[in-house]
């Protein structure tokens, strides 16, 4: 039987928050170049935050990061982590991509990483994201692109999802994920690949008129 994102990322989150980080050296170059567009003024969204540590590697630069999950078992365990940390400009709401809703223009950074492949409507998904950031804002993603590299488990992840061992993920190639990026109004500052799963990293801008400069690199 199929299980809702909620009840299965409340299941995995004790085992999700034990583990480290897979690709370190690629979790912390993610890290810096989000940071390299951070102010100490900054109200930040992150959408799919787990269970708070990269919020928590983040809140020293911004003023203040809402950070949100579908998942409140995940949530808990954030706030524990920033309670622990001593960390008091995190708030902490359980809320899906769907159910969160803030005024327009209320956020000057949005962070959606390891999210959108596990969003079933990215483009309400992406215009949700455009609303919420001010003009000349920021979106950072991290997006596993599957169908480039992984398109053979196309047919496994259904049966696992049946079993209760997966969430919903949809199949995204690079190419197709960058325009769905460039239609919903963003302008891509950086870019680069990584990982056997084909992860895209990107770093957005909502002005129309900020300058536009790409990297791409390829790891194994």
């Amino acid at each position: 039987m199929t299980v809702s994102s909620a009840r299965f990322w409340d299941r995995v989150a004790p085992k999700y928050n034990r583990q480290a980080i897979a690709d370190s050296e690629s979790y912390q170059r993610k890290l810096a170049a989000a940071q390299a567009f951070m102010k100490p003024t900054m109200n930040v969204l992150e959408l799919g935050c787990g269970t708070g540590s990269t919020a928590l590697e983040h809140a020293p630069h911004v003023g203040h990061i809402d950070a949100t999950d579908v998942s409140a078992v995940m949530v808990s365990f954030g706030r524990e982590k920033a309670e622990r940390a001593g960390v008091d400009n995190i708030s902490f709401v359980e809320a899906g991509v769907e159910d969160f809703n803030a005024p327009d223009a209320s956020y000057d950074m949005v962070l959606a990483l390891n999210l959108l492949h596990l969003v079933r409507d990215r483009t309400a998904a992406l215009a949700k994201i455009h609303r919420l950031l001010k003009p000349g804002g920021y979106f950072v993603s991290s997006t596993v692109c599957l169908a480039d590299r992984m398109w053979f488990l196309r047919p496994i992840i259904p049966v696992l999802r049946w079993l209760g061992k997966a969430p919903y993920v949809s199949f995204i190639r690079v190419n197709d994920f960058m325009a769905e990026i460039s239609a919903a109004g963003f302008q891509v500052q950086q870019h680069c690949t990584h990982g056997r799963a084909n992860s895209l990293f990107l770093v957005c801008s909502k002005d129309a008129s900020s300058a536009c400069s790409s990297t791409e690199e390829d790891e194994p």
